[in-house]
């Protein structure tokens, strides 16, 4: 169950990783009917049924227990999950090899007593590896199960939501759950029957097929062989049924239905097939053929992982080993030419002997590293700006430590962002720099224009560029399965305790958004095929986490993606000013990305219903990412339309595509902002002639140091 409107930010990932898995089994595909027969010999579907019953019985008693802690009603769709369960079991009852007995059986020769004794001894060697295996899938599932503020919040929501459920659905659609779980086993009846069939070598059509792009189920056996095939079937329909009942039944409000759907898809792809030893036939081909070896060192990387996780199992997306910051990855020459306790500012070298006169200032967001703006040099956008002749400057922000409990959105402002804006005016001699924010970066930028507007002191800042920023949090994507009054306090809680909320968990969270493609495509292919991941450097800037302070990520959470007042005129006070977008008049180029899933892009488009002066609105094509980071080279095209009427669907119909970058759009745009050119600017040098401070090279001394270890620090 891939999430239908999911991000494509990390296809070449996906792409990659399922390269990774074909190269290591090249020699298993070219002797698949050989692996078929090896398969189907090592063991009987009956016990392989059982084993994986067992496994789900797992994750349902994990499941119950919680609805049953909570004293609220049970599960609506438990008669699915039943259903399925019971489809496999009688399905079993069918395949077990002795159901048809003859009594001549009993005079087979020790030769075959042999063998069954091997078999044995090999099944019970695979129950020791698949035992482990599923103990520490079930310490995974207790990670977010566990006693702690966050999970009981989510936990308590999602039974909420099926409750909500059950009453609507009662109240106006009463005879929809019944008819569904009608339809399922009409579906698992004619499953029963169409595999019988393809068993006696008539061939059938299947009743489901896996979404385009569901990569769990490309292994060949999954349709070759009758006992996978039913298994993948089985799932798929009970999966589709559940997730279409929700979607798409009456009586149920739309933030209800949104996080049901969430909760239950993230369930669903947890139990699905692909996920287990006994009931993976390329997991078990492999197994066999390395003797489990693939298991070994799968558990090893599990415990590895596990012990640099939080309270989430953080899966490794790529191979960490293989980059290093500032030689082959981030690798932009530059300088850091300032440094405080939140941020580090680095100047980057001119690749041009003449560059505009208004400096550049790029403000990322906190919840990451900087230099996703820098990964290669093929798609750097900081590399691409130095060429079109701009000052770069950058700023990387600390990863926070404990101690950094208290420091809110005003202390970014002013010991961020401003300070930033005063120490290029020192270096440069320019009173006003062109502003870049991107995400939560664009937020900071948005309520600083407005204090800078309440303060007499717009001009210093002589543009604004919005990337992937929301201004309108009514709908705040996928993300807003998280946010409720229930939640947000919870997080409160945690922040309270700990300082500041641990990024590694916002990345697991982030990770679930694409579950299938960004958590249980790794799970597989690094604990159960027991390979390493590839190198990959997008992986690797996204696994590179940033902590959040308690008051920052409780001030954006309440204040922007809760209560929506950013939008609101004079409804959120900030730093001794109210917050008036309409105010604001600087010119702003705005750019949002059609298939964001994490800052959707009508949020951003309300920037031009609420932003008083001249608003320049883009939309670009993909995600969150790829979108943003698509160079002249990059094969994404954008929209535009001048009349910014209030609905966004009305503007999206009348706009016009433009198959190129970005960029180049605002390359044009910005330059009529950029105030002429001037010499170009070496870091360490002021405009002035005189020598300035160098603390270090780029990437500076911030980018390194990972979350885990920030809170591990003592210092402030």
């Amino acid at each position: 169950m891939d999430n239908r409107k999911s991000d494509k930010d990390h296809q070449q990932s996906d792409d990659k990783a399922s390269k990774s898995s074909h190269e290591s089994n090249t020699q298993d595909s070219r002797n698949n009917q050989n692996n078929q027969d090896s398969t189907s010999s090592a063991f009987n579907f009956s016990s392989f049924g059982q084993q994986y019953l067992d496994q789900l019985n797992q994750v349902n008693q994990l499941n119950q227990s919680l609805f049953d802690q909570s004293n609220q009603a049970s599960n609506p769709f438990e008669a699915n999950m039943k259903l399925w369960q019971n489809s496999i079991n009688n399905f079993g009852n069918f395949m077990m090899p002795d159901a048809t007995g003859n009594v001549n059986s009993q005079k087979s020769d020790s030769r075959q007593d042999d063998k069954n004794k091997n078999q044995q001894s090999a099944d019970k060697d695979m129950g020791d590896l698949n035992e482990l295996s599923q103990k520490f899938f079930s310490e995974t599932l207790k990670r977010v199960g566990q006693d702690d503020n966050i999970s009981q919040s989510l936990m308590l929501n999602m039974i909420d939501g099926w409750q909500k459920f059950s009453t609507g659905v009662a109240d106006k659609s009463p005879t929809a759950l019944i008819e569904q779980q009608m339809n399922l086993w009409k579906q698992q009846f004619q499953l029963y029957q169409n595999t019988l069939m393809k068993g006696s070598e008539d061939q059938t059509q299947p009743l489901v097929t896996p979404e385009k792009g569901d990569k769990r189920f490309t292994d060949e056996e999954w349709t070759n062989n009758p006992i996978f095939d039913f298994l993948k079937q089985s799932y798929l329909l009970t999966a589709n049924g559940m997730m279409d009942t929700i979607d798409n039944t009456e009586g149920v409000d739309e933030k209800t239905r949104q996080r049901l759907s969430f909760f239950t898809r993230q369930w669903l792809n947890a139990v699905a097939p692909s996920n287990f030893l006994w009931s993976n036939p390329e997991i078990l081909r492999l197994t066999m053929e390395s003797k489990g070896q693939n298991l070994v060192r799968g558990l090893k990387q599990l415990t590895e992982d596990m012990e640099k996780s939080s309270k989430m199992l953080s899966i490794r997306m790529t191979d960490h080993d293989a980059f290093k910051l500032g030689e082959n990855i981030a690798t932009t020459a530059g300088k850091v030419v300032f440094r405080n306790r939140l941020f580090e500012l680095i100047q980057y070298n001119p690749t041009t002997a003449k560059v505009h006169k208004r400096p550049l200032l790029i403000v990322p967001p906190w919840i990451n590293k900087f230099y996703i703006m820098d990964l290669k040099e093929k798609n750097s956008y900081i590399r691409w700006a130095l060429n079109e002749g701009h000052s770069v400057f950058v700023m990387s922000w600390a990863n926070p430590t404990r101690a950094y409990k208290d420091v809110d959105m005003k202390d970014y402002m002013h010991e961020g962002l401003l300070t930033a804006l005063d120490v290029i005016k020192e270096v440069t001699g320019e009173s006003a720099a062109n502003v870049i924010g991107y995400c939560i970066g664009g937020m900071l930028l948005a309520l600083t224009l407005s204090w800078l507007t309440e303060n007499k002191q717009a001009d210093r800042i002589a543009s604004a560029t919005f990337w992937a920023t929301i201004f309108d949090f009514s709908d705040p994507g996928d993300l807003g399965v998280f946010i409720d009054e229930r939640t947000v306090s919870a997080l409160e809680q945690e922040g309270e305790q700990q300082g500041v909320f641990d990024g590694r968990l916002m990345g697991a969270a982030f990770s679930l958004l694409r579950e299938n493609s960004l958590y249980w495509n790794y799970y597989v292919q690094n604990y159960l095929k027991g390979e390493r991941p590839i190198p990959f450097d997008l992986l690797y800037w996204n696994s590179d986490a940033t902590n959040v302070t308690a008051a920052l990520h409780s001030f954006v959470l309440r204040e922007l993606y809760l209560a929506n007042r950013m939008i609101k005129k004079g409804e959120l006070e900030y730093d001794g000013v109210k917050i008036d977008l309409s105010k604001v008049t600087t010119p702003t180029y705005v750019v949002a990305t059609l298939q964001d899933h994490i800052a959707k892009w009508k949020g951003s488009y309300a920037s031009t219903q609420v932003l008083g002066g001249d608003v320049t609105f883009v939309l670009g094509e993909s995600g969150h990412i790829a979108g943003i980071i698509n160079p002249p080279t990059g094969k994404y095209g954008f929209y535009t339309h001048k009349d910014y009427v209030a609905d966004p669907d009305e503007w999206y119909a009348k706009a016009e595509k433009h198959d190129k970058s970005w960029w180049l759009h605002w390359g044009e745009w910005i330059d009529k902002h950029s105030a002429g050119e001037v010499d170009s600017r070496q870091p360490g040098v002021q405009h002035t002639g005189k020598e300035w401070q160098v603390l270090s090279d780029a990437p500076g001394e911030y980018v390194h140091v990972r979350a885990d270890e920030a809170l591990r620090s003592t210092n402030s």
